[in-house]
């Protein structure tokens, strides 16, 4: 018993830490869960507990970044009440939709990152001092309401998709991308959590501590992410798309 709670709040450090500075917590944390949370947890208990210890740890990352770094509020807010609305919808569907055909999907979408992002030398590297057109941010309102929708469903990568989409398409540099998301990505966790929790989908005994320890990982990693700068951040978010890579592909592979 407490060997298990010293590694899930070790996994929760670092998913917490991930999470915050370039996104994909979820790949840690949630395998963790199934790993060490009793066998006969179901895995709404897993993706419900999960969402409430990472809700916790981007909660923190949220203000850090809220604080130091100009965001575009009329583009996030009204994105961020989409989220909400499909990421509630989208838990609603893990019972009907097989969450296991999304992975193919995914790993093409991720192919395609790796590549760009590798080949685009100066990519998020520039800061953008512009406003957003009437027309960027209702394109910013269709990616919340998708990434909402694919957070509620299945989860992982959700914040390195959305700061990816912020990078290529509205030409943010990687911290201000990383720090948008986390606005995006802190509403569908509360949306998913406002369907877990009454229904019983959070281990408490489990989620309390794993989410102390998320709390203290998106502290250091949201401070890290400040002082590394959009160079470093670039460099993490390549080194992400690859664990992403490997991790889906052995999933794949092991079906």
């Amino acid at each position: 018993m407490e060997e298990t709670l010293i590694w899930l709040l070790c996994i929760g450090f670092a998913a917490g830490l991930m999470d915050a500075a370039v996104g994909g917590g979820g790949l840690l944390q949630i395998p963790g869960l199934f790993t060490f949370l009793p066998a006969n947890s179901t895995p709404a208990q897993v993706l419900g507990t999960n969402k409430f210890a990472s809700a916790c740890g981007t909660a923190t990352a949220t203000v850090q970044y809220a604080r130091r770094i100009a965001l575009p509020w009329r583009m996030l807010l009204p994105a961020a009440l989409l989220a909400w609305v499909f990421s509630y919808i989208g838990a609603k569907l893990v019972v009907y939709i097989p969450v296991s055909a999304m992975k193919p999907a995914l790993l093409v979408v991720l192919v395609v990152m790796a590549v760009y992002v590798f080949c685009k030398k100066d990519l998020g590297q520039v800061t953008r001092t512009q406003a957003l057109s009437s027309g960027e941010r209702r394109l910013g309102w269709l990616f919340g309401a998708l990434i909402g929708l694919y957070d509620g469903l299945f989860g992982p990568g959700t914040g390195s998709l959305l700061a990816f989409l912020y990078v290529r398409f509205y030409a943010f540099d990687f911290l201000t991308a990383v720090a948008s998301s986390k606005i995006i990505n802190l509403t569908t966790n509360l949306a998913a959590l406002s369907f877990f929790v009454p229904n019983g989908h959070v281990v408490w005994a489990w989620a309390l501590p794993l989410a102390a320890a998320n709390l203290c990982g998106g502290v250091v990693g949201a401070r890290l992410a400040m002082r590394g700068g959009n160079r470093w951040m670039r460099y993490a978010f390549m080194a992400l798309l690859g664990v992403m890579l490997l991790r889906f592909v052995w999933d794949m592979a092991a079906a």
